[in-house]
């Protein structure tokens, strides 16, 4: 939990592996998986070089889209978690084999207290903590969604 939270650390940057924060989140979130029987495939580039990061704001990140992912499938699903990267960036990408979310969601999925998710489930701020954590990291998200694939991609400045 302590590497997961990072709790015990500065509110500095820091050079990160972001293998490291995704693993604590899996490991977080395994109970959740397990659950409902999800394949979890990586599709990670070891070598990627580090990145200047918050990592506590960065396990943010993983988990909400993580989760929002596994809230998203029925059972027997899949989460293909993907790295790499793309010219001076490095690249995260968080798939899920779930219903989609319908086109006209997708334009207002980041605006703070809309949720998919019914009463009670959700609060409707976890993908606008996301967006801002990734604003605040002077990255890019972006979203693909149609049925049985959701896909949101983050990049990361390397400099």
């Amino acid at each position: 939990i302590k590497t997961y939270t990072h709790m015990d650390r500065g509110s500095a940057r820091e050079s990160i592996n972001i293998h490291e924060g995704i693993k604590s989140t899996l490991i977080m979130l395994k109970h959740k998986l397990r659950q409902k029987n999800i394949e979890v495939v990586k599709d990670i580039q070891l070598d990627l070089p580090p990145l200047k990061a918050h990592p506590g704001e960065l396990n943010q990140v993983w988990t909400n889209l993580i989760d929002n992912a596994i809230d998203a499938m029925d059972k027997d699903g899949t989460l293909t978690i993907k790295t790499y990267q793309e010219r001076q960036y490095l690249c995260v990408e968080i798939i899920d084999s779930g219903a989609g979310i319908p086109e006209e969601e997708q334009t207002v999925i980041f605006e703070p207290f809309f949720t998919t998710k019914p009463m009670g489930k959700g609060t409707g701020m976890g993908l606008e903590i996301v967006k801002r954590i990734v604003d605040r990291h002077h990255g890019t998200i972006r979203l693909e969604s149609r049925p049985g694939r959701t896909c949101f991609k983050l990049c990361f400045p390397l400099n």
